[in-house]
């Protein structure tokens, strides 16, 4: 599933092109809640349909357990969740592998390359949540297709109880001491998270965000000295001692401190000071979603106040924390449990997202062969 951009286009642009000129479309054509008929219509018609089918959603990724049992109870509709340790790739997969079946998904959470990508492909549905307008120019796809929600930074994980000294920079990870342990959530060519990972080591290497190839050369050495584990970094990975050392987004490094503490694993996190690199991750509406209306109620439900507040539950940064804090809806308590950062982060342009996706795609398989 970094990576956290929500971009909606004008309240006029709808899915199939209609005008949000006070006329109510069908919900599959809406590209905002005013274009069903309001807010109350919006809930009547996803009600009716009676479930949302999300995908590849875990529980404890950014707090989805907490969303998806708030929004089934909010609103009484069934949430049917498939796949949970997918990736972003198999997201756009399904949605192809499904068309026109009640199976299919209606929303996806996906990395933002990933999100582009679908965009890209014609599968995405555009619509403009009620905040749509508070959300950072910069987080936002231009057409209104996609859009993040929350996001944070790439980190790294270790297992104090098995590495003597923890790593703190993407440059330790280099030591010999690190033999066979250093691994990754997914692969690149798959995985928003991992991707993500590729880029922050590129940022650490005279890379850029246009050029994120020394990161593919970082991991492949990496490889060559014997230091990367391609065992798929999970919390039963982490609990069985499989990878002892995880690159992965804060947020989720910080719910393994918490949730494998009881077992006693003491799971250390620090953000690399070299190769500093922040991502959210988009949502999107499939365009031929079986369950339209609920698929809109629920980004509507991911934006708002409560949704955004719900991410904090589990360290996870909403897209919305700097506007919520200024109009005094962010949970405060929740919020400052987040680590500290320094300086303010920047963000690759879609326009280098999808080139540096291309180049991974192309030249990890044969860099890094599994």
């Amino acid at each position: 599933m970094l990576s956290v951009c929500l971009c909606f286009a004008a309240v006029g642009v709808g899915a199939c092109g209609g005008q949000d000129d006070g006329r109510v479309v069908p919900v599959s054509q809406a590209a905002s809640v005013r274009a069903v008929g309001g807010m109350d219509e919006l809930i009547k018609q996803a009600q009716a349909e009676g479930q949302l089918n999300t995908t590849t959603l875990l529980p404890h990724w950014a707090n989805y357990g907490g969303l998806m049992d708030g929004f089934s109870k909010k609103y009484g509709i069934k949430v049917v969740n498939d796949n949970p340790e997918g990736s972003s790739q198999q997201e756009i997969d399904d949605m192809k592998r499904y068309h026109g079946q009640q199976n299919a998904p209606d929303v996806l959470d996906l990395g933002d390359s990933f999100a582009q990508s679908a965009a890209d492909q014609g599968l995405l549905a555009p619509y403009r949540s009620a905040t749509y307008n508070q959300i950072p120019a910069s987080q936002k796809d231009h057409k209104a297709r996609w859009y993040n929600s929350y996001g944070g930074y790439v980190a790294i994980g270790c297992d104090a109880n098995r590495v003597k000294t923890c790593p703190v920079s993407f440059a330790d990870l280099l030591k010999p001491e690190y033999k066979g342990m250093v691994a990754l959530t997914g692969e690149p060519t798959t995985a928003g998270s991992a991707f993500a990972a590729v880029y922050a080591v590129a940022l650490a290497n005279d890379g850029s965000y246009d050029n994120i190839q020394p990161g593919i050369d970082f991991f492949a050495h990496l490889d060559r000295i014997g230091n990367f584990n391609h065992a798929n970094s999970s919390v039963e990975a982490i609990a069985a001692g499989q990878t002892p050392i995880s690159i992965e987004w804060d947020y989720l490094n910080l719910q393994h401190a918490d949730g494998l503490r009881p077992a006693g694993v003491d799971w250390k996190v620090a953000i690399p000071f070299d190769g500093s690199f922040a991502q959210y991750y988009a949502q999107a509406i499939n365009k031929d979603a079986p369950h339209p209306a609920a698929a809109r109620l629920w980004e509507e439900y991911l934006a708002s106040p409560e949704g955004q507040n719900l991410r904090l539950v589990d360290y996870a940064r909403p897209v919305l924390m700097d506007v919520m804090a200024h109009n005094g809806t962010l949970d405060a308590a929740l919020a400052a449990k987040l680590p500290t950062v320094e300086g303010t982060p920047f963000f690759p342009t879609q326009s280098q997202l999808t080139t540096a996706l291309k180049v991974v795609k192309t030249s990890w398989p044969t860099a890094v062969p599994g």
